[in-house]
């Protein structure tokens, strides 16, 4: 019996063993370039051949290779080693693709390559901001996985990124790398991309050399000067990191204005909505988009960014880095307000997340946690390590995966972290990487113990937490302890000072991510996403005076919040206590790095003041400053209201969109798809015009109360519709952008619509 058992024992070894090894030895595919021509149809369909090359770094021999594409593509032919190729298509679980395999002529030795050749046509009926095909301008961004891609963004190990070619057809196409003859060479590692438009280059000098603007044509010099404010913010940040991280990639940087898709950033070209390059003064948004952007250039370009986690990298450390540069560049007060926008953006998904290793932007808490988490666990190993060490070995992390085809890893930064911070460091960043937050800090109110006082610390979370705790005085001092609260046990914060605390906080830098930031202050207060919530809806219900008690509480728990002064200006301005309210409003507008709907609800503020003053044309120029800020959705309805009651019935009106505007109001209340079709950008507002059809209104009725050129070609309309549908009538008001093609203007876009 002995030897029977013995016996089934080596057998099911071997057999382990023997599958084990099986799974290893597999083929995996890694992309070490991309060859792509494309052209956009009148069809509206682009025709694409890409040229696909990979390596075989698994430990087997492959007889397939297989990637993602969009689900609406149809691919007509497929060769691999110059062969054609039989291939199998089947639609992918994650997100909206196809997965496409090709049998390969023959098997591929591990270490081997393969050439695989795609011929494919993908038609847009739709325009959006990842694929839009348009006479005022096409483009497809990576997201709309327009080309083929082994991994995708929705994968642990994101998207595939290597070295690519890429010529479009049809002129005027922009995208990353050195651009000859109309052809795009990308020698750093990304995702290929192009834009198409009609813009105005403006190059950088000085500092700014080999940076360059690309902005729509008739702009004038407001535009001029913020456009040049942005190139300088880049290039500082260029060489900020060419400081810290190594010598800058020799790589164009360019600035590419655009009415959607903006936010995305690939190998030094960033999309940015055009409102960033008409707006007063840089914003907190633009700024952190194209610092991270710059970033990029090195981690995820020069280096690539490959293995389980690598969000983290890609991301988190990114942002980060960003970080430190908008701390340099803007100052630390400004720096402060990005800090509390982060823990802002985290805690509202913290009690939901995953571990930041396993996330991928399916998760619906990706961005929300693995950009801002990410960076609050760098700021803590900064911290741990000393900030000159945890930069050494970033440094050398980054050159020494320069030329390494494995590129950047989240388990190689770990390593070299452990290695130099030894079990502590290795506990942290299991707890942060490999778990999911359980973080939380406590604190007590403040006992007097002797000649000084005392404050009852915990710590929920599963790791030790390194923190600063601050003790506030009835006459304003304050006094900070540091304070190392033990894994799931108890501290104390001990505060010398004989004046009685009226306020302590653990951790008031906000380094830890946390499940509940509410019980870090003592006497405790309520969490500031709920003041912010609360104060929005008494300002929408016009209480001004408990808006202002809220919103004066906020500012006393995070006086560096921008969004709390606002609200506490607005609430004043309600009650009509101008000094004071003018007061806060020019501070927020002379914030080093204020945000959007900072700088829109600043100038919304102080041109209704002018208003009550009499100065109709100071009111103006504020209002107008608020709309070219675009900030958000209700700041926009207010600005333009604003804008049309200060001008008393002199706003400009252009008689020629005048006219096609009521045109357009004959065609909606004709019902005929056709003639609607005939007045509209070719793939924009689908839907919109869909509705209209199938539901076709009894009485349209548009009057044109403003008009404004936007650049050469692009009007924007504030009008007023009074409609009839299916018995109802409704009105309101609306923003119709226009668009001049051929000489003659039709309907690119609807930026609101508050008919109801």
């Amino acid at each position: 019996m002995k030897r029977l058992i013995a016996s089934i024992l080596l057998i099911t070894i071997s057999l382990v063993f023997r599958t084990n090894a099986q799974e290893e030895a597999r083929a995996a595919w890694q992309i070490t370039s991309f060859d792509i021509t494309a052209s956009v149809q009148p069809d509206r369909t682009l025709n694409s051949t890409a040229l696909i090359a990979a390596k075989n770094v698994g430990r087997g021999s492959g007889s397939t290779f297989t990637f993602r594409i969009n689900s609406k593509v149809v691919i007509k032919s497929a060769t691999a080693g110059g062969a054609t190729t039989p291939f199998r298509a089947t639609p992918e679980a994650r997100g909206p693709l196809q997965r496409v395999t090709v049998t390969l002529p023959s098997a591929v030795a591990a270490d081997g390559t393969v050439t695989v050749s795609l011929v494919y046509t993908f038609p847009v009926d739709n325009n959006t901001g990842l694929a839009s095909i348009s006479p005022t301008g096409s483009q497809f961004l990576p997201l709309s996985f327009w080309y083929p891609s082994i991994n995708t963004s929705f994968t642990v190990r994101g998207a595939d990124t290597a070295p690519f070619r890429i010529s479009i057809t049809g002129g005027n196409a922009i995208s990353s790398g050195v651009e000859k003859n109309g052809v795009f060479e990308q020698n750093l590692n990304g995702q290929p991309f192009f834009v198409q438009g009609d813009w105005e280059r403006i190059d950088g000098t000085a500092d700014g050399k080999g940076i360059a603007a690309y902005v729509p044509k008739g702009w004038g010099q407001d535009e001029r000067k913020q456009t040049d404010a942005l190139i300088g913010l880049a290039a500082a940040a260029r060489t900020f990191y060419a400081t810290a991280l190594g010598p800058a990639p020799d790589a164009p940087i360019r600035l590419v204005a655009v009415r959607r898709g903006s936010g995305m950033s690939e190998t030094g070209t960033v999309l940015l909505e055009t409102a960033a390059f008409r707006r007063s003064k840089v914003d907190a948004a633009t700024a952190l988009l194209i610092s991270e952007a710059i970033a990029h250039l090195w981690i995820g370009g020069q280096s690539a960014v490959h293995g389980e986690g690598s969000g983290v990298v890609r991301d988190g450390l990114v942002r980060f880095l960003a970080g430190q540069f908008l701390e340099k560049h803007f100052g630390r007060d400004a720096m402060q307000g990005e800090l509390q926008r982060e823990r802002l953006a985290y805690a509202a998904v913290a009690k939901r997340d995953v571990p930041l290793a396993r996330s991928t932007q399916l998760d619906d808490t990706y961005f929300g946690s693995v950009p801002n988490k990410g960076a609050m666990v760098f700021r803590i190993i900064d911290r741990r390590l000393g900030h000159d060490a945890f930069m050494s070995i970033l440094k050398s992390q980054f050159q020494s995966s320069k030329d390494n085809p494995n590129g950047l890893t989240l388990a190689a930064l770990r390593a070299a972290l452990i290695e130099r911070g030894g079990q502590a460091m290795q506990s942290l960043l299991e707890q942060q990487f490999d778990q999911v937050t359980d973080t939380d800090l406590m604190i007590g109110l403040p006992q007097q113990r002797g000649a000084g006082w005392v404050s009852a610390l915990r710590n929920l979370g599963s790791t030790d937490a390194a923190v600063q705790v601050t003790a506030t005085t009835q006459e304003g001092q304050q006094v900070s302890v540091d304070v190392v609260i033990p894994a799931k046990n108890f501290a104390e914060a001990i505060f010398k000072t004989t004046a009685r605390p009226v306020r302590v906080e653990v951790d008031p830098e906000k380094l830890y991510p946390q499940i509940d930031y509410s019980n870090d202050i003592a006497p405790r207060g309520r969490d500031l996403a709920e003041l912010l919530d609360e104060t929005k809806r008494q300002l929408t219900a016009s209480d001004y005076v408990r808006a202002e008690a809220v919103a004066r509480e906020m500012v006393s728990s995070a006086p560096r919040l921008q969004e709390a002064r606002i609200f506490l200006a607005r609430a004043l301005l309600g009650q009509n206590k101008i000094e004071e309210a003018e007061r806060l409003f020019r501070s927020a507008l002379d914030e080093p790095l204020p945000t959007p709907s900072t700088i829109a609800w600043a100038n919304i503020g102080l041109g209704e003041i002018s208003l009550k003053r009499g100065q109709a044309a100071d009111a103006v120029k504020r209002f107008n400053d608020a709309v070219r800020a675009d900030a958000e959705f209700a700041s926009s309805v207010a600005a333009r209201a604003g804008r049309i009651r200060a001008e008393a019935g002199s706003s400009p009106v252009d008689e020629s969109a005048k006219t096609f505007i009521g045109q357009l109001d004959q065609a909606i209340t004709g019902g005929k798809k056709a003639d609607l079709d005939a007045r509209v950008v070719p793939g924009e507002l689908v839907r919109f015009i869909n509705g209209l059809v199938g539901t076709q209104p009894e009485i349209w009725q548009t009057r044109v109360l403003r008009t404004e050129m936007l650049d050469a070609n692009t009007l924007a309309a504030d009008v007023n519709i009074r409609a009839k549908q299916l018995g109802q009538e409704v009105s309101g008001p609306a923003v119709l952008v226009l668009s001049r093609n051929g000489g003659a203007w039709k309907l690119q876009a609807v930026d609101f619509f508050e008919v109801r």
